[in-house]
């Protein structure tokens, strides 16, 4: 059986849940809390881009480097009359170094304008011994 005081303490409850502007203020917070978290994982999601693309640009001197350094190797092995005891070829961000010997000086320089020739190659460290 329900008595006047408590139809009072009901309406006291149900009024102090509906106090002005609580359900606007809620909104407020949860709104300013979205935005900040969405902020956050732009930032991040930006942060990853850039080190994937800084990983993607690695991948591909990688790639362009090991591309170089077989076409060069295909090139001096290729050439006849060429007389190549034991070369190397090594390439780092385009520059191609040649190590290794060669029977004499005509066949080195000949194997570094070869080298010098294909696509990429920006630079020919040309190391090779006369034997």
């Amino acid at each position: 059986m329900q008595t006047d005081r408590d139809f009072a303490l009901l309406a006291f409850g149900l009024a102090a849940c509906e106090k002005p502007g609580s359900a606007q203020s809620a909104g407020k917070k949860i709104d300013q809390t979205v935005a900040e978290v969405g902020k956050k994982i732009s930032e991040t999601t930006d942060k990853a881009g850039e080190k994937l693309s800084a990983e993607g640009e690695k991948a591909d001197v990688a790639i362009d480097d090991t591309e170089i350094t077989a076409k060069v190797k295909a090139a001096i092995f290729a050439e006849l009359g060429l007389k190549t005891l034991q070369i190397s070829v090594d390439t780092v961000k385009g520059v191609v170094t040649l190590c290794g010997s060669v029977d004499s000086q005509a066949s080195s320089d000949k194997t570094q304008t070869i080298a010098g020739a294909v696509a990429g190659v920006k630079e020919v460290n040309n190391k090779l011994l006369v034997k």
